[in-house]
């Protein structure tokens, strides 16, 4: 009898058939993986290399308003799907730890190659971002964090929250059955007020898909259950990289203080707040998020003009 090959992943040629920005997607090999990524903008160089992390069961659609508005601004713009995320395959389970996406993804910079002066994080991708900066694998001249999963959850959600992540990430019938669960338009929608972010047709479609897909959701159960943040507060005070923290004053998934934890404990840390939106703010105005961006760039001459 043939081995469990896992949940049924994403297929480019059904489920990538329209996805947001396919002319700029390409699929690479690298640390034993085969990425989807998107490459926007023109050449590095001289162009300077702006690399994208999406969170936590989200992939590079969410990305699709946001990396146009960076490469039409000058970056050489990379957006690669995480690891067991979107139509990226599915690593080794040490691979979905924090320590394994950034050991991954600065494979994935090696094999590209690629060396960037920004990195933007969103959600647990700006805590590969800083796991990557400070672990060595790449040495960008400043990292910006949207509403950054930088810090363990505080509290009773901090106590349930991992136990029970890790519960899940043990019960092998887990994605398929979210992903069926996920299917249902109404879940969808309480799923995405749960953020405090309010998103266009486009956005909605591209969560249907992933949420739907037994692959992608192995992927996004696999990194809650293996995802340890203990560490990484620890080693906070010591990064040398300036960061900007972009947080959505609506922010219903994390706490909209959290931007000022970060700042307290990340020295010379930035934080700006954007009114009115939440969780997912670059999809609700890539247009506000890409200016913060682009001002912060430049002061730290990251800039495609400076």
């Amino acid at each position: 009898m043939a081995a469990d090959e896992g949940p049924a992943r994403l297929d480019w040629a059904r489920d990538g058939r329209d996805w947001p920005n396919r002319d700029a997607s390409r699929f690479v090999e690298a640390g034993g993986l085969r990425w989807h990524v998107q490459v926007l903008g023109p050449p590095s160089p001289p162009a300077p290399t702006l690399l994208l992390l999406h969170g936590t069961g989200a992939a590079t659609h969410s990305w699709r308003g946001l990396a146009p508005r960076l490469a039409q601004a000058g970056f050489h713009v990379v957006a690669p799907d995480l690891p067991g995320h979107g139509f990226t395959a599915m690593p080794p389970r040490d691979g979905l730890s924090l320590p394994g996406m950034a050991a991954a993804v600065g494979a994935l910079l090696d094999a590209l190659p690629a060396s960037p002066a920004l990195i933007v994080g969103h959600s647990a991708g700006a805590a590969v971002a800083v796991r990557m900066a400070l672990d060595g694998r790449c040495a960008p001249r400043g990292l910006v964090g949207l509403n950054p999963a930088l810090l363990p959850l505080g509290g009773l959600p901090g106590r349930l929250f991992s136990p029970a992540a890790r519960w899940l990430g043990g019960v092998s019938l887990a994605p398929r059955l979210f992903a069926r669960i996920g299917e249902s338009p109404a879940v969808l929608d309480r799923l995405l007020r749960g953020t405090g972010s309010t998103i266009g047709d486009d956005g909605r479609r591209g969560y249907a898909r992933v949420v739907a897909n037994p692959g992608h959701v192995a992927g996004a159960i696999g990194m809650m259950a293996r995802w340890d943040l203990d560490a990484l507060e620890r080693d906070l005070p010591r990064l040398a990289v300036p960061m900007l923290a972009i947080v959505g004053a609506r922010d219903a998934t994390l706490p909209p203080d959290e931007g000022e934890r970060v700042r307290r404990r990340v020295p010379g840390a930035e934080v700006e707040t954007l009114a009115g939106l939440g969780h997912l703010a670059h999809e609700e105005r890539p247009d506000q998020v890409a200016a913060r961006i682009l001002a912060f760039a430049t002061r730290l001459g990251a800039s495609p003009a400076g």
